[in-house]
């Protein structure tokens, strides 16, 4: 079985109402995780810790869902468009 994994980040938002970061130099990078359970669990720990910011945002990316390697792509996605 391959493995899953996530990427867990966060920082402070232009907005609470948005995803934009305010300084993208400041995200924090907690970690990449092997599982979805794992990532959860440092997720919810930065979360908490950063309670009382209501600009200061977590995040957990699918890392396995960006890109299959091995899966053929055409000529427009290969140049990123």
């Amino acid at each position: 079985m391959s493995q899953r994994l996530h990427l867990v980040f966060g920082g402070e938002l232009v907005d609470p109402s948005s995803t934009k970061f305010r300084d993208t130099k400041a995200i924090h990078m907690v970690g990449i995780f092997p599982d979805y359970a794992s990532a959860f669990q440092a997720w919810k720990a930065e979360a908490q810790r950063t309670v009382d910011s209501a600009h200061t945002r977590y995040f957990i990316a699918h890392l396995h869902r960006l890109r299959d390697e091995e899966r053929e792509v055409s000529p427009t996605e290969e140049l990123g468009g």
